[in-house]
């Protein structure tokens, strides 16, 4: 009885399959229509939130009325207004919780939104939240590890459950990776696996590293030591801790065949669900190292799914589906044996949608309808209906609504029966819910075609004209022209099921005004459109061949006819690009003529003639030659062909023969035929092929469906001959397309869409009338079915809702009313880039001076940049100058390093600094977030010289110097070098600078006289120039030291008589004492290092010189030495 009532069901099903999606329309486009709520956006099912972050959880509605919106919370009604750290969106059902005031842990509870109105009530998926979780790792004192060279070894990780789990990741002291290879690995749990360890294997700084990827923390284990060594060092040892017993034995670990670590025993098993990736793994140890191989023991490994990591110890399979299941065998093998284990796979199945999710029925009153729940699993789920959130069987009774397993049956539908539809199917992994509404309405025809469009088409090309409409019952659309005295139907008029009118073929007799009439039981509506045949732009005299001689003119025309209704524009080329911009080349309405001809002016030149509708083009070669003398024989183009006709005619081919005409003193080159397509492009004539002058018969290869007219042109020295009169028409049959669109390309220009383009075949490609392309595409990673539409007139087509930037196949078949074009190559695309969702990691500067700066990252996975990785760019910006305490931020700069960079140079920077910087990777789409900002230092660099230096109070035995500190310290000054030698001109200076020396001017004689001697005296002191022989700066009264406001330094004085400063002066223990202050002078003699404050005062001491010194300078006035040697330096050092 049962199942007599399911195929009664199953037929009524049949019956009235065709209703149910009867009235599949934009609702939203039409003002005030009624409509049940339909849930547009909801927050996912299982929802993890950000701890440090508001929590919101998205509800979003449409419907008219606008619904409103509650919530429950733990299956109770959740009272919104009562709790005051949450608030909902206005005329949203999104929820925000202010978690600033509370905790997160209050709301990890189970959220349910309902949006309703008056016409039904749409409920969301049950939203569990739960807050991601990066526990620290417990606290533990690891020690040392000390193991036997050649046996294996096992560095447990278990890092804290977090939510979701942690990425585990090794590292060293430095964070960088640890090498690993076939004989060391990560197990998935994050162990790391030693298969037999070596002496390079010892080290301080095994680090496990667990990095929680919602908070973008990353926490760490404490190091692991490992300390391997050979018998004799471990006897040696540890003798003395164990009464000089060895630990192991005397002999090495010795090679051994392999067994496994990772599983245990020959056979285990694992559930894996449909859908998700299911990976295994076999973990061997040994001497030698084993390598791991896998079988699937009843089939194949499917190949395109299928992946191996970690040195083959890890079998991947995405997208599992249920042929995955059985048994896989992964074998162990090394020189001295192999071990195998089983691992029988069970795929169980989620519930998912067999034919997609029920779809909203709108239906007049007295109308049937059927909603469908078409979905899997494993084991089989169970479906329960609900109407408005409540479960059917609790709802209020309706003769019309029958439920039969996975389908509701509509029958005779009444006006007040609107609602919403809830099926929900679930089994032990999971559930699907889904909301489809059943709208009942009475509403007359409305047409949502814009009145009194205007459509304008090239004459013997196809014309469409829309009526698309909208009323409940459907409405029949009927179409009229002028004076309404009968319907559209028949040729040459082809009526779409959507209401549009089609021609396949428009005259000028089909021009006019036409009227679009939509009618049900309810009222009728009427929509006047308008038809415009143009007709068609040619060219009917085209630019010809020309040779012209150097200097001489050339002028090319270009006649063309067009529809006196079309703005046309004329456009000509050279080889295809722009005009030169040359002044000879003046362009006319219908002609383009060169003066003046060069040989760069030789070339192809095209003119076309474009309106708002078609175009047409014709071209033509231009030959520059040297000036010759007239020849003696006159040579002219040939005459035209003639005697044209058509022999040997088949489906594809035909045979053309011709009489030539008069060469006039020049032999015939080639022949050039020529064909006219009349059915698809009248009056345009296409190079079809050439033969050799000698030839007058040419087998010609055809396209089906053209209605072929051939000419023939003759070719000789001078150029091209007129063209012959044209042959008789020959049609061709009609057949399928024997070539498919080129040029196919997928991409995104959205995050969410795939545009598939390619280029369209012409007409005379399409082998046939009503040429269609069949678009078909799937997910390259995906072993999916090929989803597949059908489209005209256009050359792309946009899958919308596609995840993003996923690897799609492509493929475009042509069609036509003949048949189908050969089976598609596959092309390859990608769906649409987003912005990239993670920053690099383990950012990291290496200073390499003061001036420039390595920035080192990890590459970010290329399933977080969401889009073709374009590069990394750098945001680097000063702080501070490490001299300076207070923050100076300069601008940001940004380097941009295109490609898979995972390091760069940051160079032109400022020594002694404190830079921050941080590093983005970007895509086609943009640039992701920056990753955790990182300082560093760059070291001190050469200061800058002294802003100005100034000479004060000069006599005849001493100066004072003054100076003021570097704009640019490049780090901390720590004193100064002051270098000086004597200079005669200068000496000289300083004596004409005294008063006395103008009083003297009068007596030249006695001037000369005073100078010599003074010179004279000079010449006896030995070349040693006085400094100050000593001040006492805390004494002083007179001392200035450094300003503190504006860093200058103060005057150096003293009011002392200046005495002269020798050699001979020197204290006999080689210094002079010091005062409690640290003044001193330098030796000036050997240029040793003196000292000066930053304000320029003496701190230093006189660098006394040894007896010997003492007494070889006493006889100083002996010869005096050369200023250019007697250079001498001052240094201060604070």
């Amino acid at each position: 009885m049962m199942e007599r009532r399911r195929m009664d069901a199953a037929l009524l099903v049949l019956f009235l399959g065709h209703l149910a999606a009867a009235l599949e329309v934009p609702l939203d486009l039409l003002e005030g229509l009624p409509q049940p709520p339909t849930i547009t956006h909801q927050s996912p099912k299982d929802y993890i939130i950000d701890p440090r972050e508001n929590i919101i959880i998205h509800c979003e509605a449409k419907g008219k009325p606008h619904p409103s919106f509650s919530w429950t919370r733990n299956g109770t009604h959740f009272d919104i207004d009562e709790d005051p750290n949450v608030t909902m969106k206005p005329h949203s059902g999104t929820l925000v919780v202010d978690i600033s005031r509370a905790k997160a842990e209050q709301y990890e509870c189970v959220y349910q939104c309902t949006a309703r109105n008056k016409h039904g009530t749409a409920v969301s998926n049950n939203i569990v939240v739960r807050q991601s979780r990066s526990p620290l790792w417990s606290k533990e004192k690891i020690k040392p590890i000390v193991v036997q060279e050649g046996v294996s070894l096992v560095l447990p990780c278990r890092p804290p459950v977090g939510l979701p789990p942690p990425i585990i990741f090794w590292m060293d002291n430095y964070f960088q990776k640890l090498p690993q290879s076939s004989r060391v690995s990560q197990s998935l749990n994050g162990d790391l696996y030693f298969a037999n360890v070596l002496r390079e294997d010892s080290r301080n700084d095994y680090i496990c590293y667990a990095r929680f990827p919602y908070t973008q923390t990353i926490q760490q284990k404490q190091p692991i030591t490992v300390k391997v060594l050979n018998m004799d060092a471990i006897n040696d040892t540890m003798a003395a801790f164990y009464n000089d017993t060895d630990l192991f034995s005397e002999e090495p670990a010795d090679e051994r065949k392999p067994t496994f670590l990772v599983p245990s025993g020959p056979s285990s098993s694992k559930t894996v669900l449909r859908g998700q990736v299911l990976e295994m793994e076999c973990i061997a140890e040994g001497l030698p190292t084993p390598e791991i191989s896998w079988t699937k023991v009843s089939g194949v490994l499917p190949a395109k799914r299928t992946s191996f990591l970690h040195y083959q110890r890890t079998l991947r399979i995405v997208n599992v589906s249920e042929s995955d299941a059985g048994d896989y065998r992964c074998t162990g093998r090394n020189q001295l044996g192999s071990v195998h284990h089983t691992i029988h796979v069970t795929v169980k199945a989620a519930p998912y949608w067999i034919s997609g999710t029920p779809r909203n029925l709108v239906l007049a009153p007295g109308e049937n309808g059927v909603l469908t729940c078409r979905a899997s699993g494993t084991p089989k789920p169970s479906i329960t209906w609900a109407m408005n959130g409540i479960p059917i069987e609790n709802s209020p009774k309706d003769l019309s609504r029958k439920v039969e397993d996975d389908t509701i049956i509509f029958t005779d539908v009444q006006t007040g029966s609107s609602a919403v539809y809830q099926c929900n199917v679930s089994n032990d992994y999971g559930y699907l819910l889904s909301n489809a509404f059943v709208n009942v309405l009475s509403e007359p025809p409305r047409v949502l075609t814009p009145a009194n469009k205007v459509y304008q088409v090239i004459k013997n090309h196809r014309a469409l004209m829309d009526c698309a409409s909208f009323g409940s019952p459907i409405p029949k659309i009927e179409w009229f022209k002028d004076s309404r005295s009968s319907t559209l139907d028949g040729d040459p008029y082809i009526h779409h099921d959507n209401g549009t009118l089609e021609i396949q073929v428009a005259q000028a007799v089909n021009s006019g005004k036409y009227t679009c009439v939509a009618r049900n039981m309810l009222g009728i509506y009427e929509n006047h459109i308008y038809l415009e045949v143009k007709e068609p732009t040619r060219i009917l005299k085209q630019p010809e061949y020309k040779v012209v001689q150097r200097g001489r003119s050339a002028v090319f025309e270009c006649k063309v006819k067009h529809d006196p209704s079309l703005i046309p524009t004329m456009t000509w080329l050279k080889d295809d690009g722009e005009l030169p911009d040359d002044e000879r080349l003046i362009v006319d309405s219908d002609s383009l003529t060169i003066t003046d001809a060069t040989e760069n002016d030789a070339g192809v030149y095209t003119c076309i003639m474009n309106t708002t509708l078609d175009h047409d083009s014709a071209s033509a070669e231009l030959t520059v030659v040297e000036a010759t003398p007239t020849p003696a024989v006159l040579s002219e183009r040939p005459d035209a062909p003639t005697d044209l006709e058509l022999t040997d005619q088949k489906k594809r081919s035909v045979q053309l023969t011709w009489t030539p005409g008069d060469e006039h003193n020049s032999p015939i080159q080639k022949f050039l035929i020529q064909y006219e397509d009349i059915l698809h492009h009248r009056g345009h004539w296409h190079n079809l092929t050439e033969v050799l002058g000698t030839k007058t018969t040419a087998h010609l290869k055809l396209s089906p469906y053209v209605h072929y007219t051939f000419r023939v042109l003759a070719l000789n020295a001078v150029g091209f001959s007129r063209p012959s009169f044209p042959s008789r028409m020959f049609k061709t049959e009609a057949a399928a397309p024997d070539e498919n669109p080129t040029g196919i390309q997928g991409f995104g220009t959205e995050h969410d869409n795939l545009v598939i383009s390619w280029k369209p075949l012409t007409s005379l490609q399409s082998n046939g009338p009503g040429l269609h392309y069949k678009v078909m595409w799937r997910q390259k990673t995906v072993d999916s079915e090929w989803t597949t539409v059908t489209v005209a007139n256009t050359s792309k087509f946009v899958v919308s809702g596609t995840p993003t930037f996923v690897p799609y196949e492509l493929k475009v078949q042509a069609v036509n009313d003949h048949g189908a074009g050969p089976e598609p190559v596959i092309a390859h695309g990608y769906s649409g880039e987003d912005l990239p969702v993670a920053a690099p990691e383990n950012v990291q500067a290496v200073v390499r001076n003061s001036t420039v700066a390595d920035v080192h990252w990890d590459p970010v996975p290329s399933k977080l940049i969401r889009g073709h990785l374009k590069g990394y760019k750098v945001y680097y910006w000063k702080e501070r100058n490490l001299h300076k305490h207070n923050p100076h931020h300069s601008d940001q700069q940004v380097l941009t390093f295109s490609g898979n960079h995972t390091h760069g140079m940051l160079p032109g920077l400022h020594p002694f600094s404190l830079y921050s910087f941080n590093v983005r990777v970007y895509n086609g789409k943009g640039e992701g977030p920056a990753s955790l900002t990182q300082q560093f230092e760059t070291p001190e660099g050469v200061p800058g010289p002294p802003t100005s230096l100034i000479v004060t109070n000069p006599n005849l035995d001493s100066l004072t110097l003054e100076w003021n500190p570097p704009h640019v310290h490049n780090g901390r000054i720590t004193g100064y070098t002051l270098k000086y030698q004597p200079a005669v001109a200068s000496r000289q200076v300083d004596i004409a600078t005294q008063g006395w020396f103008i009083g003297l001017m009068c007596a030249i004689a006695l001037l000369i006289l005073i100078l010599l001697i003074i010179c004279f005296i000079q010449r006896n002191k030995g070349g040693k120039y006085p400094v100050k022989e000593k001040e006492d700066a805390h004494t002083d009264p007179e001392f200035q030291p450094m300003k503190d406001d504006d860093c200058t330094f103060g005057e150096y004085s003293d009011n002392e008589d200046h005495k002269p400063l020798k050699g001979s002066r020197t204290p006999s223990n080689g210094t002079v004492k010091r005062d409690d202050s640290d003044d001193s002078l330098v030796d000036y003699g050997e240029g040793g290092d003196g000292q000066f404050n930053e304000d320029g005062s003496f701190i230093g001491q006189y660098s006394g010189k040894s007896a010997s010194r003492d007494t070889a300078e006493g006889h100083e006035s002996s010869e005096a030495p050369s200023p250019i040697n007697a250079m001498n330096s001052l240094n201060s050092f604070v």
